[in-house]
């Protein structure tokens, strides 16, 4: 195999790659990254049995060949070579190394078999539809903080999503939940989505994922078939195994009934919750919201000392008077998700969870557990 590629685009595919390459594990051709040199350029592939990323670069290939190479290290020697920097690779058949060029740098880095590489089987995937990255950020945005993040629940540990209706809508949502908050977002169902199987996308392909889109504008393509979805995004394809579990049914931890109605400013009540939880203990971040009609007093102590914070809001209430605590830091994740100015909140009761929104608007809606402060 030889070729030469522009360091930028090598350097940008490697760091993708960085994401999916376990460095510590105990199959070591997992720490190495697939290198094939063909007609259509160079194509980089990572993996680490669960999540396949294939990424096609163009390169100037003067003999066609494959390789695996150490991620981290290749990464590291072209992150450091200078910018706008021509980088030649070249492997001899037979020989388990590759070297590195670049100006007057040379670098000999050991190989692995190709065959010893791990290649993610997926078969046929009969549902595909195509998505906007923007919403796509929002659905995994907005929902991807209140995963879980416990083993013995394994099946709360990513995002659920999943096509349905909403009023007279057909919308595509996603759903997370630790047991303690719920998130909820959706979008109007993409032309081709009717189809899809339920999914549970793991958390490491959820970040993962969200990197990419950073990057990425236009649309997106979703394959999907029951344990196994792919993504494409520009020249990237991800490939994922899905989680094998079943979500709960989250609709019955929505409450319907709750007729008390709490409106704030989004900004002042977030920013009122941070100033008097510090003050809280360090593992619950606790604080009590004392509502009545027109005003908010937030406040919060500690257990093993005298401190005391307290602030007050002004508020759009007309039920009656109650005391309500929860997680500070809770609260806070599920508000920093509100974009309108004013924020919603529906209460029963001190010990019934509350439905979180923005005022005016149903795409996200948060459910929140309260507790004894």
């Amino acid at each position: 195999m030889q070729l030469t590629i522009d360091r930028t685009a090598l350097l940008k595919a490697l760091a993708h790659a960085q994401g999916i390459v376990e460095r510590r594990n105990t199959i070591p051709i997992l720490s190495n990254v697939l290198l094939q040199a063909g007609q259509g350029g160079l194509t980089v592939t990572a993996s680490d049995m669960e999540i396949e990323l294939v990424e096609t670069l163009p390169a100037d290939v003067a003999q066609p060949g494959a390789i695996t190479v150490p991620a981290a290290m290749l990464y590291e020697i072209v992150r450091k070579l200078p910018e706008g920097a021509e980088v030649e690779l070249a492997a001899v058949a037979g020989k388990d190394q590759v070297t590195v060029k670049a100006g007057r740098s040379t670098f000999k880095l050991g190989t692995l078999p190709v065959d010893d590489f791990p290649q993610l089987v997926v078969g046929d995937l009969p549902c595909t539809f195509q998505l906007d990255a923007g919403s796509l950020i929002l659905l995994l945005d907005r929902t991807k903080f209140a995963m879980s993040g416990e083993d013995s629940r394994y099946y709360l540990n990513g995002i659920y999503f999943h096509a349905t209706t909403s009023g007279s809508l057909q919308v595509l949502r996603t759903v997370t939940t630790d047991g303690h908050r719920l998130a909820r977002m959706e979008v109007p169902l993409p032309a081709g989505g009717e189809a899809m199987p339920p999914m549970i996308l793991p958390r490491k392909s959820v970040m993962e994922i969200r990197k990419l889109l950073e990057e990425g504008q236009g649309d997106v393509t979703l394959a999907i078939a029951p344990g196994k979805a792919r993504l494409t995004i520009g020249s990237l394809v991800l490939t994922t195994k899905l989680v094998d579990g079943r979500f709960p049914d989250y609709e019955r931890a929505i409450p319907t009934g709750n007729d008390k109605v709490l409106q704030i400013n989004c900004k002042a009540f977030a920013e009122g919750v941070d100033r008097v939880s510090t003050i809280s203990s360090e593992k619950t971040r606790g604080v009590r919201l004392t509502i009545e009609p027109g005003s908010l007093c937030l406040s919060a102590t500690r257990s093993d000392a005298p401190d005391r914070a307290e602030e007050e809001l002004e508020v759009g209430y007309d039920s009656d008077p109650m005391q309500i605590g929860y997680n500070g830091r809770y609260l806070l994740e599920i508000l920093q998700q509100i974009d309108s100015e004013t924020v919603q909140i529906k209460l029963a009761d001190s010990g019934s969870p509350s439905v979180v929104s923005a005022a005016g608007e149903n795409s996200a809606l948060y459910v929140l557990m309260p507790m004894r402060v």
